[in-house]
């Protein structure tokens, strides 16, 4: 096992999976299917296929669908009664539940954003040093996901986060700490939100 695999050990993937899909009718978005499965199937994959051995995954709207309907298996699933409060809260939730795994970094995906592949993915976590790092993805250098957190900032982040804001105050206020990796070149940062975004799904 090489120094990096070593250190890509002890980074748990955490997916933020909750949302409800307000401006799509009320769709849940970890749900929606793309390439004939869940969407949210497919995040795990990317996080997996990125290195990720330890995946906790935040559920919140049809939490019991998704256990259900989604193979999700190998991850710990992470419930968030308070998800339509934002993705703060579901960031608060899966922070919390790596607490006392031994884990010493979170890399952060979200489930609505399937143009972000293991390639991305790959090269944030392999920018991380220690449980101080903070890391991004960038796209033509705008700070975008996953982003990395060492568990060093966990408590800080848990303390400002809050509505759909998730991390981004704490990391405005540590915006000097955080190395940006480009990735604009294997990557497409778009969201699914609306209707029309639907045209990304396969």
């Amino acid at each position: 096992m090489t120094d990096n695999q070593d250190l890509q050990g002890d980074v748990a993937g955490l997916l933020l999976a909750a949302g409800g899909g307000r401006r799509l009718g009320g769709r849940p978005k970890a749900l929606l299917p793309h390439r004939g499965r869940p969407l949210v199937e497919h995040a795990v994959g990317v996080l997996r296929a990125a290195g990720c051995g330890r995946i906790h995954v935040v559920l919140g709207a049809a939490a019991d669908e998704v256990r259900d309907r989604a193979r999700l298996d190998g991850c710990v699933l992470v419930d968030n009664p308070d998800w339509a409060a934002g993705m703060g809260s579901s960031l608060r939730a899966g922070l919390a539940s790596l607490a006392g795994t031994g884990v010493r970094a979170a890399l952060v995906s979200l489930v609505d954003q399937p143009g972000i592949g293991p390639a991305a993915t790959a090269r944030v976590l392999a920018a991380r040093h220690d449980e101080t790092s903070l890391v991004s993805a960038a796209y033509a250098g705008v700070r975008g996901h996953p982003v990395l957190f060492g568990a060093a900032h966990w408590a800080g982040i848990a303390e400002t986060a809050t509505g759909d804001r998730g991390a981004r105050a704490y990391l405005k206020a540590h915006e000097r700490e955080v190395r940006l990796v480009e990735c604009g070149d294997v990557a497409e940062p778009y969201d699914i939100d609306t209707e029309a975004d639907l045209s990304h799904l396969r």
